[in-house]
This record gives C-alpha cells, structure tokens and sequence, in this order.
C-alpha cells in the first residue's frame, strides 16, 4: 500500500532529482506522473492505495524512490 504522506515523499525525491526546468516551470515527467496519482488520490478521497492500481511509470517511479530510502 501507498499512503498519502509516502506519495508526497515520493513527490519531492523526484523534484530534487528532476526540478521543473524552462520559463515556464515544467514539471518533470517523472513529478508530472506522479502528480496525477497525486490528483486523483485527493479527488477520490484516499489515503492510500494499492500499487497495482495505478499506471506503470508512476509504479516503477515509487519503486525506485523507494529503493533510494534504503
């Protein structure tokens, strides 16, 4: 399970490693994946959710940022 808070976490590592870039501010496609994981967590109302329910890129992205915390 991904919780809330562990999306967050998530969130930051990647705009660390990929900070928004240009005039404009562009997310990375990394922050940009998760950031609609994000969304969609908020608009339904969940504090976690499993992670075979959200797309690959964003799976692999929390496990990689997860392997990082170790």
């Amino acid at each position: 399970m991904l919780t809330l808070t562990e999306l967050e976490q998530a969130i930051n590592y990647w705009r660390q490693q990929r900070p928004a870039s240009g005039e404009e501010c562009a997310l990375s496609p990394e922050v940009n994946a998760l950031a609609g994981v994000y969304a969609m967590m908020i608009y339904d109302r969940r504090h976690e959710l499993a992670l075979d329910e959200i797309d690959t890129q964003a799976r692999q992205l929390i496990q990689s940022w997860q392997g990082s915390r170790g």
